[in-house]
């Protein structure tokens, strides 16, 4: 989990949420609400296409009058928009027959919009008549030009975005090289230390030292393969070519078999167990059980010396696992984050760690289509719940 800073991470959460709103929508919305207090027409649609030269395709459309049943069809202003962008002006078209079905008779105005980056057409429906006017065109070139100016705004919010998005990531993979390069020279720093002491001619070592010695050059070495086997999980399971071994899973039994192995690890982790029995459901003991270690391993690393609760129940048909902590929990401004590749809460920074571990768990929980949450709060603790339908298809990858 890579660190950010707080205000380069509020600048981007609120980031995300003003692009989210589409108050572009709201903006043309109202733009032609007033409009048509002076300028009467039934429906309306914005046509764009870019410089590629490709067919416009609507983005608004929007049926206010006479032709509102028909709200969902926009064919009726695709011919005349074609006709806007190869002259390159006004296009105006007339009904050519009389009808008495009023939506038959449409009268069209077609103008195209002034946009940077692309092209674009407003056209105006009028069902029945009159024919637009000098005066009426004249508004509806204004609402042009403001439409455009909405639309740019618009597609300027959305590569400010992209650009912001694209930093980010940069800004993650600059942190995760410098990350993993001090993981990995870490362990490989106890490891050729203590090795080339041991090798010293001109110095004896006594038993119990050499064995103090060599149980840090295996601590470090089980380190150092998990990082490795991290990396290589993470990069698998992003590729989605990690094989998933479906089989029958007694989830109960997993998670007895996994606190053991937790604990051998970390003898002082207290974890009290509340199994409900449910029926063995199918998944990859290999990959779950992994899950299950990494969310264990996460609360003895952040919240030590407080007992860790594992519950399972069946609910709706899906099995319903929860790994609770008493520690200090997570603050609101990066529950956003936690599950993306290489993020770490800035105040669990100086904790040895790469990141990949809640990444790595919600990559091979969604593989068993099911779905990871958390709940937490500052001095509340934390607890990940994962939801795991019962029964899977076969021999699926990540």
């Amino acid at each position: 989990m890579i660190a950010m800073s707080r205000a380069s991470l509020a600048y981007y959460t609120n980031l995300i949420k003003t692009v989210s709103r589409e108050d572009w929508k709201a903006a043309l919305t109202a733009l032609f609400v007033t409009l048509r207090e002076t300028f009467v027409f039934d429906n309306l649609a914005i046509y764009v296409c870019d410089h590629a030269g490709g067919l416009p395709e609507v983005i608004f459309a929007r049926a206010v009058g006479r032709g509102k049943s028909r709200e969902a069809d926009a064919s009726w202003g695709e011919e005349i928009a074609t006709q806007v962008l190869a002259v390159e002006g006004i296009v105006m078209a007339a009904p050519t027959e009389d009808s008495d079905d009023r939506i038959a008779m449409a009268h069209r105005l077609g103008l195209p919009l002034p946009l940077v980056d692309g092209c674009g057409v407003l056209v105006f429906v009028r069902f029945g008549g009159p024919t637009f006017l000098v005066e009426e065109t004249s508004l509806a070139v204004l609402a042009a030009a403001q439409t455009a100016r909405i639309l740019e705004r618009r597609s300027l919010r959305e590569h400010m975005t992209q650009l912001e998005l694209a930093r980010h990531r940069a800004q993650l993979q600059d942190d995760f090289i410098a990350t993993v390069s001090h993981d990995l020279h870490t362990p490989l720093g106890f490891i050729k230390g203590y090795a080339t002491s041991l090798l010293r001619p001109d110095t004896t070592w006594d038993i119990e030292t050499q064995r103090e010695f060599l149980t840090i050059i295996d601590e470090e070495s089980d380190h150092l393969i998990d990082l490795i086997d991290r990396l290589l999980d993470s990069a698998r399971l992003q590729s989605g070519m990690l094989d998933m071994d479906f089989q029958p899973v007694r989830l109960d039994t997993l998670l007895r078999d996994v606190v053991l192995r937790s604990r051998g690890r970390t003898p002082s982790l207290e974890v009290n167990l509340d199994l409900q029995p449910i029926e063995p459901i199918q998944a990859d003991n290999v990959r779950l059980g992994q899950v299950f270690e990494n969310l264990l391993d996460n609360a003895a690393k952040y919240a030590p010396d407080t007992p860790v609760t594992i519950r399972l129940e069946s609910l709706d048909g899906k099995a319903v696992i929860s790994v609770s902590d008493r520690g200090p929990g997570i603050s609101a401004e990066h529950m956003p984050f936690i599950f993306e590749r290489f993020y770490r809460v800035p105040e669990q920074s100086s904790k040895r760690g790469t990141g990949l571990g809640l990444f790595i768990c919600k990559q091979i929980v969604q593989a068993h289509r099911g779905r990871i949450t958390v709940h937490t709060a500052p001095g509340k603790g934390t607890s990940f719940r994962i939801e795991l339908p019962v029964k899977q298809e076969k021999g699926k990858k990540a």
